[in-house]
């Protein structure tokens, strides 16, 4: 049994309602517990913390750190590990590698520990492709990893939905859930990424018919949801829209919110959806935040992450390969397609976000009006759709941006003129506390993604702790933790990672019967290219599996 006491520190922990409360933490194999009613009481280890701000280890809800397309990234994009400033070399017992937009597998984890995150999910791993994404998860060390599974274009999904057969959805997801070793669902585009693999018409209106299957992305999007709700999974459907990127997409995107009402949803990358004008007249783009926020705020069951835009070179990744294929016809540059046979595809090409480009500049603002339209902070989480918007690594940029109004005066003042005309974001003037940043970077997103052991330091908690310095640089401050303990166990200190433990894989454990995968089985061997007792995974496929509870059935 060991112990870490992190005394004297002040505690910011939404969850618990501690707004900077001096005050003492304690860990006792791995979890926190309540100080001990012992006043003579002594740790294995104590940290001094006095004067140091204390939160929770921050959670990622939406990353891309694992799968076909991160590795395709990576082969695609040599140009970005050249240097010795884009490289780690090996020291001590750490594993060397290189970073880039799209950093080597244990690099990420490295990384992410070092801003103090201690948690990431990667938001888009068709099932085809789980059992790469659990191998290369094992390889990401410091902090705990979960996937989203992709089903908005899944053939069996799509014949269940078509067959208007609640049950047939619910059981084929958790199928695919359970055979993936998943935690949770995501759809993208529904139906209009297979559309465009078989060279139909897009997919633009919520009506629209699928070819060969006859459904709508209405159709989809709700039995998904209603899917999601019925098995009680404990985050609600992952949802990726229609027309990410395209002007004008803000009516879609609102008409989805409308259509999933009473269901609960969370919207991913919003700022990519989140447009004004139209498509054939680029010079009417705009901010459509206004009335899109104002539908959050007005509804419960529906939560956002942003995917903030941040100025420089990065790579974009998609499952929505239509899009990926406009966007690398748009920019010119090298493209890279994969399609995975009867579930998805995904899209991959390099972009550079310049600060004197009007779309840029107005994506970068679009972003940060969404953190700031939206009233109670437990509804939108911090993201940069790593490495859409932007690295992870610029986390502490978002937060600096976030806690001034001067800081985003000073950035709009160089972006092209115009800009200002088609935002409000020079007339906000709120300004993000420690709080609000402790509930958008670890309180919100543990609770959006339904893990009760995280983001957050009552006793039960997983005992995943940052402790930052204060500095009115809060760039400096959030980029630099003091000290990072994950697990119980101190990884970083002063600056500096001390330790590499491994992290666990957390996944929803479901009930599926024997009779249920006998048929869904045969289904999928029907047109699959493999034999389908490859498909799903084992626990010791898994590195360090751990079930996370289920929220409650709903008949």
């Amino acid at each position: 049994m060991s112990t870490l006491k992190i005394a004297g520190g002040r505690i910011i922990d939404p969850r618990n309602r501690a707004d900077d409360v001096v005050g003492d933490v304690w860990i006792q194999d791995g979890r926190i517990v309540a100080p001990p009613t012992d006043a003579d009481a002594r740790a294995d280890r104590t940290i001094d913390a006095r004067g140091c701000i204390v939160m929770p280890g921050g959670v990622d809800v939406h990353s891309h750190v694992a799968g076909s397309k991160v590795n395709a990234a990576r082969i695609m994009r040599p140009e970005e590990r050249r240097g010795e400033d884009r490289v780690m070399r090996r020291w001590r017992d750490f594993r060397s590698g290189t970073i880039g937009s799209v950093p080597s597998s244990f690099t990420t984890g490295y990384l992410y520990a070092g801003l103090g995150y201690t948690t990431a999910v990667d938001a888009a791993i068709p099932p085809l492709g789980a059992r790469q994404a659990h191998a290369e998860f094992a390889d990401v060390p410091l902090i705990d990893k979960a996937m989203l599974v992709l089903m908005g274009n899944n053939h069996l999904i799509l014949d269940a939905v078509r067959e208007r057969d609640p049950e047939r959805v619910r059981r084929t997801v958790a199928w695919l859930l359970d055979s993936a070793k998943g935690f949770g669902v995501k759809a993208v585009n529904p139906g209009g990424v297979e559309q465009w693999k078989l060279g139909g018409s897009r997919i633009a209106q919520w009506d629209d018919c699928v070819d060969h299957f006859e459904v709508t992305p209405r159709d989809v999007v709700v039995a998904l949801a209603d899917a999601v709700d019925t098995l009680g999974l404990p985050h609600p459907l992952h949802f990726h829209g229609l027309n990410l990127g395209l002007p004008g997409n803000w009516e879609q995107t609102l008409e989805g919110m409308q259509a999933l009402d009473g269901r609960r949803v969370h919207m991913a990358h919003i700022q990519f959806h989140s447009y004004g004008g139209t498509p054939d007249r680029p010079a009417d783009f705009g901010s459509e935040v206004g009335p899109l926020a104002g539908y959050v705020n007005a509804h419960e069951g529906i939560t956002v992450d942003v995917g903030q835009v941040m100025f420089g070179e990065t790579t974009s990744m998609t499952a929505d390969g239509p899009t990926g294929h406009y966007l690398a016809n748009l920019l010119g540059r090298k493209w890279y397609n994969h399609d995975v046979e009867q579930e998805d595809g995904c899209g991959v090409s390099p972009i550079v976000y310049e600060d004197r480009n009007f779309i840029h500049a107005l994506q970068w603002a679009i972003g940060l009006e969404w953190f700031l339209r939206v009233d109670d902070p437990w509804k939108v989480a911090m993201s940069t759709d790593h490495p859409n918007g932007a690295s992870f690594r610029a986390y502490p940029d978002v937060v600096a941006l976030l806690m001034s109004k001067n800081l985003r005066d000073e950035v709009m003042a160089r972006l092209p003129e115009k800009v200002r005309s088609r935002t409000s974001l020079g007339d906000l003037s709120r300004e993000y506390t420690l709080r609000e940043i402790a509930v958008v970077t670890r309180a919100g997103p543990a609770r959006i993604l339904g893990l009760d052991r995280k983001g957050h330091l009552g006793p039960g908690a997983d005992g995943d702790v940052t402790i930052y310095m204060p500095d009115d640089d809060r760039r400096r401050m959030f980029a630099f933790p003091r000290w990072v303990v994950k697990g119980g166990e101190i990884i970083v200190e002063v600056g500096e990672l001390r330790s590499a433990p491994g992290g666990v894989t957390l996944f929803t454990e479901l009930d599926v019967s024997p009779e249920s995968r006998r048929e869904l089985s045969a289904r999928l061997a029907e047109g699959a290219s493999f034999h389908p007792a490859n498909f799903g995974l084992r626990f010791d496929d898994l590195a360090s599996p751990t079930p996370v509870a289920r929220v409650g059935a709903r008949p």
